[in-house]
């Protein structure tokens, strides 16, 4: 059988590095761009939304909004209904710097994808998707404290 999660992994891993580097100068480090994105697309989001949407634990989501609150990209709001519910949203800062994450996604795609067809770009985006759906139930089955069986 082909080794398609380790193709995947492989491309994520390295597209994440370049992004490392690349956005080093906006001060955003370590897949913050990723919650950054995900702020400026959803504004008014809810860390938990946020940390089912990334596929991240809650720690891992808190320490990165701590980053990029401190760091001014983002803010947090507390619901107008349960102020133990926070809403988070893009500053001018962080919707300055998404224009620019969203330019380099738009190129490593163009670039990743060099060479497909449109009808095999579709191909490849659908099954993604199944293999995303496919992970996802694993991801909130350990998510919840279970083990599973191989």
């Amino acid at each position: 059988m082909t080794e398609i999660l380790r193709e995947i992994g492989m491309i994520a891993r390295a597209l994440d590095s370049i992004s490392n580097i690349e956005f080093k100068e906006y001060d955003l480090t370590k897949g913050q761009y990723l919650y950054l994105v995900r702020i400026y697309e959803n504004p008014g989001i809810i860390q938990e939304k946020l940390s089912d949407m990334i596929k991240v634990d809650r720690t891992t989501v808190s320490r990165a909004l701590k980053k990029l609150e401190v760091n001014g990209f983002i803010e947090k709001k507390a619901d107008k209904t349960n102020k133990k519910i926070n809403k988070l949203f893009p500053t001018e800062k962080g919707e300055n710097t998404y224009h620019f994450i969203k330019r380099e996604h738009d190129y490593s795609n163009t670039v990743a994808l060099e060479g497909f067809s449109e009808e095999e770009m579709e191909i490849i985006s659908n099954l993604l998707q199944r293999v995303r759906k496919n992970i996802e139930k694993d991801w909130d089955f350990v998510k919840k404290g279970n083990k599973r069986n191989y």
